[in-house]
This record gives C-alpha cells, structure tokens and sequence, in this order.
C-alpha cells in the first residue's frame, strides 16, 4: 500500500480517537467508517522522510468532524511505513465537531501516545464553557487534559 492511500487512515484514527475520549471536549459520537476528504492547495510526497506535506488552505473532514490548517505534515512510521506515526497541524488551525471546538497555533498528534499537544493562544470551547491557556495537551485514549500558560476557564452552570 502506498503512503498516499494511508492518509485517509491517519486521519481516520486521529478523528475516531478524539471521538471515543468523552471527557476530551468531543463527546459527540462520530462515524470513523465515513469517508475522510482532503483539499489542499498543495501536496508534497518524501518517500526519503517518510513525509507528506498538504499546505495551502488545508481542510480535513470526515463526518461532522472539520480539521483546518494552513499546513499539515504526516509522518510515517520508520519501522513500518504503512503506519502512521504523527501528525502536525500548523498555522491558524481549528478542529471543530459541532458545538465542540478548539484553536490554536500548532497541534501534534502523536499517534502512539495518543497525546494531542496544542500550542499558541490556545481556545477550547464546548458550548458555552472555554478553556485557554498557552499549551493545552490532551490524551485522546484517557480523556485526560493539562493546561498550561495562564490557564482561563469559563464554566456554565448546569453544562458539561
């Protein structure tokens, strides 16, 4: 299988992750069997790096699920290129699943871990709730989330 038929595998589990972490701010059940598309600009393909890099008004969609960035890099695995092993989001990216959103500068998914590192003026919100903060890293598989940065928190009563 080549490397440009995995990316639709990638995002895949990125996306069918952060679906199964309830406490991770997208509780919303998504479909990880649906299609996943991919437009870009641009799309550059290193068989030597094992990397792909999509730029250009990059926008990752499956489902509800909505992944934009102005670059995105995947990388494969060195032991296995069929596998990937990190994902990287960067410049004015936004995850977004319903009332459910996040911004940030940069995000790395890190596929093994299963951490999301998101960095840079960093804004979650789930209805009306938000958290921000400089560097928020949540573990997909755990639900688990750490804030750092000068952390703010916006809760509603009787949400969440």
């Amino acid at each position: 299988m080549n490397r440009l038929a995995l990316l639709p595998l990638v995002v895949s589990l990125a996306f069918g992750a952060a679906a199964n972490a309830q406490t991770s701010g997208f509780g919303n059940a998504q479909d990880i069997k649906e299609p996943v598309e991919v437009t870009a600009d641009n799309l550059q393909v290193d068989q030597k790096t094992g990397q792909a890099v999509f730029s250009g008004h990059v926008l990752i969609g499956q489902g509800a699920m909505r992944l934009s960035a102005d670059r995105v890099t995947v990388t494969y695995a060195n032991d296995d290129q069929q596998r990937i092993s990190a994902l990287k989001a960067e410049g004015n990216v936004t995850l977004a699943s319903g009332d459910d959103a996040a911004e940030a500068n940069t995000a790395d998914y890190n596929v093994d871990s299963g951490n999301v590192v998101l960095k840079g003026d960093v804004l979650l919100t789930q209805g009306q709730s938000v958290l921000a903060g400089e560097t928020v890293t949540v573990n997909l598989a755990t639900g688990q989330a750490n804030a750092s940065g000068r952390v703010r928190s916006v809760l509603q009563p009787g949400q969440n």
